[in-house]
């Protein structure tokens, strides 16, 4: 495993390239051992993320998703898990960073919205003593000033009456209400990168509307980069500006938002778009589901993990597709890890928008 940290002259890491991004991910590798063998959750992942930016990872259930990101925030056990590879936080390395390194990151220079608020947040201690519990440890505010910020925090994510709301338990918070809460306690520090597991997964289509302006709202206050964690393409148009499929493990397509969404070139992703319902056209048009079902990670299939649930691999041809690992070709950070030729991808998807209302 190498790093690349130079020191500032006051001691500080810094990155070792002016030019680097906030967060860079590269050749992550992350595999836990069970008693049914090894399983290979995240197998080889790079990616990068910019201030003020939104990478949405979007994937099926299983795909290595919030494995990823809680590798990025050093939350696995590591009795049972392996995890190879480079994650660089602002120039600094977190796989090599000792337990106390990553508490005084965690919270304050990167943090968390997790998908179940209710199982996230205490039962037994107010909203405002846990935003503020977060706030004192790594300012050494005091409980007066934290209340205070509590305060300021509930009013900034569109909680009424944050005066009053503050000395609440969450169990008297509706789900919107809780979700919002874990954004004030997750802000609370102003982090630089902050980690969204599917924190609209439970709520309903108005209140994810509002929780996803409030992060834009937010991501535009402070410039923070924003990883959105979703198996929701939807939410992914909404929120981010770069879009990173996922699949058995691996990113099997990467773009930016428009190019992703509008002309995808991997098979997997088209699946993907093409099981979303549409507001547009007839209203009888059905669904078209991936055929099959993802791939275990402790016996991954041979060559393209995609390919026994592909319908082109007899156009690649030869076997190659479940003979051969196909690469992600990025010209200028775009690009797929598929055997079709560029041509090909052009072609298929031509057909497969045909089929699709506009």
């Amino acid at each position: 495993m190498s790093t690349s940290i130079s020191k500032s002259p006051s001691g500080a890491s810094s990155p070792s390239d002016a030019g680097a991004p906030f967060l860079s991910v590269r050749d992550l590798r992350v595999h836990f051992s069970t008693e049914d063998g090894v399983v290979k959750a995240v197998d080889g992942l790079d990616f990068d993320v910019e201030h003020g930016r939104t990478l949405g990872i979007v994937g099926e259930s299983g795909s290595g998703k919030s494995v990823t990101n809680l590798a990025i925030l050093g939350l696995h056990n590591p009795a049972v898990t392996q995890i190879d590879g480079e994650i660089l936080l602002d120039g600094q390395e977190l796989l090599t960073a000792t337990e106390r390194e990553l508490e005084r990151l965690r919270g304050n220079k990167m943090a968390m919205i997790f998908q179940d608020a209710l199982a996230s947040l205490s039962p037994y201690h107010t909203i405002g003593k846990q935003i503020g519990e977060t706030y004192r440890k790594h300012t050494g505010a005091s409980k007066r000033e934290a209340r205070a910020r509590s305060i300021e925090m509930l009013t900034k994510v569109g909680i009424p009456q944050p005066d009053l709301r503050v000395d609440d338990y969450p169990h008297q918070f509706s789900g919107g209400m809780r979700q919002r809460a874990m954004i004030a306690m997750s802000l609370v520090c102003n982090p630089a990168l902050l980690i969204a597991d599917e924190p609209t997964t439970a709520l309903d289509v108005t209140v994810q509307a509002q929780i996803m302006d409030l992060l834009k709202d937010l991501q535009q206050e402070f410039g923070t980069a924003i990883i959105f964690i979703t198996h929701d393409l939807g939410v992914i148009a909404d929120i981010a500006d770069d879009v990173l499929v996922m699949y058995g493990g691996r990113c099997v397509e990467k773009g930016a938002k428009k190019d992703v969404l509008r002309v995808p070139q991997h098979p997997y992703t088209w699946g993907l778009l093409g099981s979303m319902p549409t507001l547009h056209g007839p209203v009888d048009v059905p669904l078209s589901p991936i055929p099959g079902t993802p791939p275990s990670l402790l016996n991954l299939p041979t060559g393209c993990r995609f390919h026994p649930r592909c319908a082109f691999t007899e156009q690649v041809g030869g076997g190659r597709c479940s003979d051969e690992l196909p690469l992600l070709d990025l010209v200028d950070d775009r690009g797929a890890a598929c055997h079709l030729t560029p041509e090909q991808r052009t072609e298929f998807f031509a057909d497969f928008a045909a089929t699709r209302p506009n």
